[in-house]
Order: C-alpha cells, then sequence, then structure tokens
C-alpha cells in the first residue's frame, strides 16, 4: 500500500493553505482522497489553491478565511468544519509568518506580539478548538509546523525563534500526553524551502533571491511532511541540511553556533551589524 493511500476518506484541516506548503500539502492531500478544511488569511490565495486541485466530484473541500491569531474566530471555525466535515482526522497548524530582520535589543513589543499571535497562539487557538473533534477520532494526527529556528537560534531572528521554539516544546508536551489516548503528535522542522516567507517579511533581495533559487519547493516539503505523517513521525525534519543543523545542536548543544554562524554567512565581530541570509525564515 502507498503512504498516500492512508489519507483516502480522512477529512484534513490546513491552516495557512493559501500558498507554499500548506497549498501543497492541500493538492498532495486532495490527490490522495482525502476531503478538505482549508484556511488563510488570504481568500485570493486560498481560491488560487482550490482551483489547483485535482477534480473530483468525491471530494469535500470547503475554505474559509481564518486569522488564526483571532481566538473566538477560530473557535467558530471548529464548528463550522464538524458541520460540514462531521469529523476531524489530520489538522496541519501550518500558518505563520516571519518577524523583522532586527537586533533584539532593537524589537518593540509589536515585534514579538505581530510574531506570537500567528506562530504561537494561532497553533494554541487551533489545537485547543479541534483537539475534542481530534479525540473523538480515534488514531487522529496533530501536526506543528515549526522550523529548523525552532531547533538552533541565529542572530536577526529572535520573535521567529522565539515563537518557533515555543512550538516545539508545545507540541512534545501535546505528544506526552495524548500519546496514550491514541493520537499521535509530530512537530515539522522545515529548513530553507522556496516559499514566499522572506519576502513577506521584507527580507533583503539576495535573501529572497537565495530562498527562491536554493529553497527546497514546496512541493519537495510537503511530500516530506505527508511521508512522515503517514508512519507516524514525532519529529520531521525537512531538507537536507536541517539534519545536519539538527546533528550539530545534539552534539553541541552550548557551542554550535561558532559553527553555525559560518554556515549562515554571518561574521561573527559584525553580527550587530549582519541583516543577510540568517533574516530570511525557513518557510
Amino acid at each position: 500500500m502507498s503512504y498516500t493511500e492512508l489519507f483516502k476518506d480522512k477529512v484534513a484541516v490546513i491552516t495557512g493553505a493559501g500558498s507554499g506548503m500548506g497549498r501543497e500539502l492541500a493538492r498532495q492531500l486532495a490527490g490522495a482522497g482525502c476531503h478538505l478544511a482549508l484556511s488563510d488569511i488570504n481568500m485570493d490565495g486560498l481560491q488560487e489553491t482550490v482551483a489547483l486541485l485535482p477534480s473530483s466530484g468525491s471530494l469535500n473541500v470547503t475554505m474559509h478565511c481564518l486569522d488564526v491569531a483571532d481566538r473566538e474566530a477560530v473557535t467558530q471555525y471548529a464548528g463550522q468544519v464538524i458541520a460540514d466535515h462531521t469529523k476531524v482526522d489530520l489538522l496541519f497548524n501550518n500558518a505563520g509568518i516571519a518577524g523583522r530582520p532586527l537586533d533584539m535589543a532593537d524589537y518593540d513589543y509589536g515585534d514579538y506580539e505581530r510574531v506570537l499571535n500567528v506562530n504561537l497562539w494561532g497553533v494554541i487557538h487551533c489545537t485547543h478548538a479541534f483537539l475534542p473533534h481530534l479525540l473523538a477520532s480515534p488514531g487522529s494526527h496533530l501536526v506543528n509546523i515549526s522550523s529548523v529556528f525552532g531547533l538552533v537560534a541565529p542572530p536577526k531572528n529572535g520573535s521567529y525563534v522565539t515563537s518557533k521554539f515555543a512550538v516545539r516544546g508545545y507540541t512534545e508536551a501535546l505528544r506526552t500526553e495524548l500519546k496514550a489516548r491514541n493520537i499521535s503528535v509530530s512537530c515539522v522542522h522545515p529548513g530553507m524551502i522556496a516559499t514566499n516567507i522572506a519576502a513577506s517579511a521584507n527580507a533583503p533581495a539576495d535573501v529572497v533571491a537565495k530562498f527562491a533559487q536554493s529553497g527546497l519547493s514546496a512541493e519537495k516539503a510537503a511530500a516530506v511532511i505527508l511521508k512522515g505523517v503517514a508512519r507516524r513521525k514525532a519529529r520531521i525534519l525537512v531538507a537536507g541540511h536541517t539534519y545536519f543543523i539538527d546533528w550539530l545542536q545534539r552534539l553541541l548543544p552550548a557551542g554550535y553556533r561558532a559553527l553555525m554562524l559560518p554556515l549562515l554567512g554571518v561574521n561573527k565581530t559584525s553580527i550587530s551589524n549582519q541583516t543577510g541570509p540568517a533574516a530570511g525564515q525557513s518557510r
């Protein structure tokens, strides 16, 4: 049996489905016969995603304009999904944004609030709203998207790193509690993926170009994620360099920075002035 056959006739909720990995997750799951509840804050992007799905009259695909930072809206959305689909088997907390490429000393509270409200609270809101429905569907699966920056902490990314480390901890706590209740939980750590997140954060032009030219395609990233979900992996690393970075921080948890910074093109003596490759985000 192909791993994609495991998704047939399941119901998957995907946030941030209007572009990038969310769009590709939707496209590949639809190709596997999975019913979809798709959301994004950008309705135009969401409609483009739906237009790209394989045509099949047997699939139930719904879409909803949603700001995952809005707790009340997420609660209402969960109720609407159950009304439309009757159940939820898979939840992909994929929606995320990047932060401004600044020294943390130059942040204001708004910098933290903007990123944490989406990247952390968005994950918490959706998980909390859908968890009763996942519990009602034995063998269901919760998938939270962290980042390679949920494993290591480069400069100029403080708010994003904070959010993604927090998602990692939140996901591991959920896994500890839900394993005995027959719910699988995965934390996904993408590396450099060719999506629009760097451009959306107004990263320097060379960073945006690097993501577009060197990043793993969203199509391949989604395939890696779905294969990991099918295997019920606790941690899913996406892109080859992510494995190296994960190995590096495991081997040198207190000393990886000296080796990591050159990989990011950062001169240690000029960190305070650096706005280059580390400014872009991992998805």
